[in-house]
């Protein structure tokens, strides 16, 4: 925990409640998954590197991908209060990072990432707000629980609050 702020590691994920607050540092083509309980004050993020368990042999860590560690995000928030049903997204991240001269689809790691992320909230029935994805630059997020601010923080590129 840094000045109050609970410190949410890469292929990490963590849950809040208010007056918490949750940062993840350092998003290049991971991507910040936020999500947010405006009634009962519940807010989790997750630092996701990869878009899909199933694709990947040595995948125990649960918080590395979008598939488990969006799940097992809702799980610790509803134990915290949350409804499922009353869950909000907001995004940040999956930058392209590096330049290829390829077409191979493993290099569009960042694109894959809010891709997935997209369609297993779809599925899962959780609504994006909004996102601040793509691009070619890093962000640093924090996410509060007080009101569920997304603050994204950007060298170049200045500050956003979704």
């Amino acid at each position: 925990m840094r000045n109050g702020m609970i410190i949410v590691g890469m292929a990490d994920l963590n849950a809040a409640k208010s007056p918490g607050a949750l940062t993840t540092l350092g998003l290049g083509s991971c991507v910040g998954i936020a999500l947010y309980d405006a009634v009962h004050k519940v807010a989790g993020l997750a630092h996701i590197m990869l878009p899909d368990s199933r694709l990947i042999q040595n995948n125990g860590n649960i918080a590395k991908f979008a598939d488990t560690a969006t799940v097992r995000l809702i799980t610790d928030m509803t134990r915290m209060g949350a409804r499922k049903e009353l869950l909000k997204a907001k995004l940040a991240g999956g930058a392209q990072m590096f330049a290829f001269n390829t077409t191979n689809e493993s290099m569009r790691i960042g694109d894959r990432n809010v891709e997935a992320t997209l369609k297993l909230l779809k599925q899962l029935n959780i609504p994006v707000l909004a996102q601040d994805t793509g691009n070619t630059y890093g962000r640093t997020v924090e996410l509060y629980a007080d009101d569920g601010r997304f603050l994204i923080k950007t060298i170049g590129h200045g500050t956003r609050v979704l």
